[in-house]
């Protein structure tokens, strides 16, 4: 499988918003976004086209697009600018998203991304990278503890009916 991973324009914003939908969905239909209506409204709150091609063009955000055999696969965005009060650093960027499509995931897609994302942060002169993750999400959460994140704190997420705990986690680089 030729894997391509390419910084997103608004150009992807189609794919990527696409893309998000149906990654989110795969991830926590399941076992956390149970409300289906509820998941409904915040895909689409969230993950519209018109919303995406604005956060691409911010220029706090990076995202990238993988591509796999030429077709799109997975994304993830960086927030360069992210305070977090709860960390130590006053100047942190945010890992706010990585998603790989299921059929896909075992392709290494994941590792990719989040490599052209620790390049920009190398890159940037971040010090601290932070994320947060669901705290059910184990397979996740093994994925950043094999590429050097620890967990660091934990903050609780309400959106309508659902409620969600996530593990905020932090990988330091050296400037």
């Amino acid at each position: 499988m030729n894997i391509e991973i390419k910084r997103a324009t608004v150009a992807e914003a189609e794919y990527i918003a696409l893309l998000a939908r149906v990654t989110f969905r795969e991830a926590f239909a399941k076992d956390a976004w149970t409300d289906d209506a509820v998941l409904r409204d915040y895909l689409s709150a969230t993950f519209s086209v018109e919303k995406i091609r604005a956060s691409i063009a911010k220029e706090n955000n990076v995202y990238w697009v993988a591509f796999a055999d030429g077709l799109p696969a997975g994304y993830a965005k960086l927030k360069k600018f992210s305070p977090y009060e709860k960390l130590d650093d006053d100047s942190p960027a945010q890992l706010q998203k990585i998603y790989v499509l299921n059929d896909l995931i075992g392709n290494r897609i994941g590792e990719k991304l989040q490599n052209a994302l620790f390049d920009t942060v190398a890159g940037h002169n971040i010090r601290t990278l932070w994320l947060a993750v669901w705290d059910k999400n184990d397979k996740a959460i093994r994925f950043y503890e094999r590429h050097g994140f620890r967990k660091e704190t934990k903050y609780h997420y309400d959106y309508k009916t659902m409620s969600f705990d996530y593990e905020v986690m932090v990988k330091t680089f050296q400037p």
